[in-house]
């Protein structure tokens, strides 16, 4: 039986869709953001509304495939698909977009897409391992702040950004607090329910209301360990799932592992715990504490991306992790090359099992993917027994 709560959690994609529209029709100002280098904190300190953009399903890529070519990651392509459909509403009520340079398809995707809708990129740096990378990614920071003053007539002032440092650091320290309850062993929430209670939270209109709801959350998962109550047993593989950023309607791997009988533990990715590791520091100025902090996740974007490695460590550690599982979107090709840098750390130096699996969203490989999961799994059965 899952948790009461994660009913609630559920409804969270209704209940936001509809206040994005509430929001937008009182007049807030939206910005829509795709991902985790994006400071949400500098949108909210101009008063408005920052929002997560949809990616993550198939339903829109047959529409987006007839500007985009077909070769190129399904993420890409599903976010440009729900923009050109108009079936994403949190994309229909943003005023502005919030675009990064994490990759070259989605660098010349951003230039179609900011034909529909006033768009500001940010310039990420190639590395995130020197001075002048922050210096860089400080002036970008600058840039957005400026962007989002003029397209809304406002003034960002410092206070107000400690403001939405303190609230966004908040709604950090309660997921990192709800993803580390699957330290436990076992695990007292399925790793599905994970990460749908991850993902939804960029849709939250009313950040508040959403830390409220995690809360309960947690409060419930507690008392369920008290009583002895878990998604998984104790025998179950605990696994840790690294990669690409996933989603309700880009989940078959995760779905595939847990009906195999897995208990995904822990989540390396962009949805996960990655953007949860670091705090932004209240005491520093806020701008210098925001591109610190945004410039220290560990993304295949980097070069190096040790941190990731790093990151791995812990959490396998912390996790108790029996088997690494490397999700890929086909033609991620930073996530791709990188794969075979994790591989080699996971089973030379951290001595666990490993599996790469690259796909897309689609449903046509769910039959080779439940093959591959289920051999992958029966791997770590036989390791068990030595």
């Amino acid at each position: 039986m899952r948790p009461i709560v994660m009913e609630e959690v559920e409804a969270l994609r209704g209940v936001n869709s509809v206040k994005v529209k509430e929001a937008h029709e009182q007049g807030r100002k939206i910005v829509g953001m795709y991902c985790i280098f994006s400071p949400s904190e500098i949108a909210l300190a101009a008063d408005a509304i920052s929002v997560s953009l949809c990616g993550t399903s198939q339903d829109p890529i047959e529409e987006a495939e007839k500007e985009l070519p077909r070769n190129l990651c399904p993420l890409i392509k599903s976010s440009y698909g729900f923009a050109i459909t108009d079936k994403c509403p949190y994309f229909y009520f943003s005023d502005v977009l919030l675009a990064e340079t994490t990759c070259d398809g989605k660098k010349k995707m951003y230039e179609l897409m900011g034909k529909l809708k006033p768009m500001h990129v940010m310039n990420l740096p190639q590395t995130a391992n020197d001075e002048d990378s922050l210096e860089f990614w400080k002036r970008e920071m600058v840039k957005f702040k400026g962007f989002l003053e003029n397209q809304f007539n406002t003034k960002i002032t410092d206070e107000k950004l400690r403001d939405a440092i303190r609230l966004m650091n908040r709604e950090r320290n309660v997921m990192k607090r709800l993803h580390k309850l699957n330290a436990h062993k076992p695990a007292p929430l399925a790793g599905t329910d994970m990460m749908k209670a991850q993902w939804l939270k960029g849709f939250n209109v009313d950040k508040e209301a959403g830390i409220e709801l995690i809360e309960r959350l947690i409060a419930e998962v507690e008392d369920r360990v008290e009583k002895g109550i878990y998604a998984f047993d104790e025998k179950a593989p605990r696994i840790l799932l690294t990669g690409t950023p996933i989603g309700v309607g880009s989940d078959k791997v995760l779905k595939a592992l847990e009906e195999a009988g897995a208990s995904v533990v822990a989540f390396e990715n962009c949805t996960g715990y990655k953007g949860l590791d670091v705090m932004v520091d209240e005491d520093k100025d806020p701008i210098t504490a925001l591109a610190e902090k945004y410039l220290s996740t560990p993304c295949s974007c980097m070069t190096n991306n040790n941190g990731r490695l790093d990151l791995i460590r812990r959490m396998v550690d912390e996790y108790k992790v029996d088997g690494v599982v490397d999700l890929t979107w086909q033609a991620c090709h930073t996530y791709n090359i990188e794969s075979y840098t994790v591989k080699k750390f996971v089973q030379e130096e951290l001595g666990l099992p490993f599996i790469q699996i690259e796909t897309d969203y689609s449903d046509s490989d769910t039959g080779q993917v439940k093959v591959r999961v289920e051999a992958f799994l029966e791997t770590l059965d036989s390791r068990s027994l030595v």
